[in-house]
């Protein structure tokens, strides 16, 4: 014998503060590599002479993070170390933990990987490659006769 349960279509609504609800608990909640963000978020833009690239690498430091360029792809790795767990302490919450990235992207123009600088302020790393001399822009002078 089945039992028959009532259908009230309004029950299975949800209401707009537990949709609040569920964002909010998601993105406070869960490790930020699993929230859909990328790891490290990345700005990449040109300038005349040069391609600039800033990472925020919050907590690393710049021994933790390797940049390198090949065929006009930058590659960023990082390993982030988790600090030595306290044994005499109880934990109540330990969301820090051991983590490392890898992230490469392809570069817009070709650039010099020689005279490259890279600076670390701040969690923000910023990465400066001039571009090569052939995709300079170039000014042609106009003479009047």
């Amino acid at each position: 014998m089945t039992n028959l349960i009532r259908w009230e279509p309004m029950r299975e609504v949800m209401t707009l503060r537990e949709a609040m609800d569920h964002l909010f608990d998601d993105a406070f909640t869960r490790p930020m590599g699993m929230a859909g963000s990328s790891i490290p978020a990345l700005d990449l833009y040109q300038t005349d002479d040069a391609v600039v690239v800033k990472a925020a690498l919050p907590g690393f430091k710049p021994d933790d993070v390797q940049i390198s360029v090949t065929n006009d792809v930058l590659t960023l790795r990082g390993e982030y170390k988790q600090e030595s767990e306290q044994n005499e302490a109880v934990y109540h919450l330990r969301e820090r933990r051991h983590s490392s990235f890898e992230r490469s992207l392809t570069l817009p123009t070709s650039v010099q990987t020689d005279k490259a600088k890279a600076e670390f302020e701040n969690g923000i790393l910023t990465i400066q490659l001039p571009k090569s001399d052939e995709v300079k822009p170039k000014s042609i002078s106009i003479k009047a006769k």
